[in-house]
């Protein structure tokens, strides 16, 4: 089975996320997409997050009628940071009959030669990569593990839902009802 990883912080899910996996899961060979729900980034600034139950609970709503796609918590009981290529490893182990690939903006792909042992990703697994715009060209573009796909471009960013959540503004359509239910439930992002 194909599963496609699509590792983040997801915090919050919106709708930018879910086209991408949806895309990959029914224009892609892959079979399924996972949702990755990174408990800390170590590109990312950690203050920044909430609770990572939260945005994983986020995630399941999001993706509760999704057809192909998943929500993982695999890097939950992983050390802190999470580096790709620990999950990859970890995932390997305990799904031996999967075939994972990784799913990425095209902004990470970019970046990826920052990440640990990017040269063991690039030869152990496939990327799909998903475009941004002001990221068209990367050396890695034609890299023989790498396929560019032609996911519609999303400008959509969870920064700028934080940010409009905070100053009160509407995201309703940025984040799935039931989402957006959640956070106001529990007043996040204010």
């Amino acid at each position: 089975m194909k599963i496609g990883l699509f590792f983040g912080s997801f915090n919050p899910v919106h709708t930018g996320h879910l086209i991408i996996a949806n895309y990959m899961a029914h224009y892609t060979d892959m079979d399924k997409v996972w949702l990755v729900v990174s408990p800390h980034n170590p590109l990312k600034d950690k203050k920044a997050l909430i609770n990572m139950y939260d945005r994983l609970e986020m995630a399941k709503l999001a993706t509760e009628h999704a057809s192909g796609i998943f929500v993982s918590d695999a890097e939950f009981k992983l050390p802190k940071p999470s580096y790709t290529i620990d999950t990859l490893t970890h995932l390997h182990e305990r799904y031996p009959g999967h075939q994972f690939s990784l799913i990425m903006g095209a902004d990470n792909l970019v970046s990826l030669k920052k990440w640990k042992n990017y040269e063991l990703i690039l030869r152990d697994y496939h990327v799909y990569v998903y475009p941004r715009p002001g990221f068209e060209d990367c050396d890695l573009n034609g890299h023989p593990s790498v396929t560019i796909t032609e996911t519609p471009v999303m400008e959509i960013s969870s920064t700028f839902i934080r940010k409009a959540l905070k100053e009160g503004k509407n995201v309703q359509y940025f984040v799935p009802d039931t989402v957006l239910d959640f956070i106001e439930a529990k007043n996040l992002y204010r």
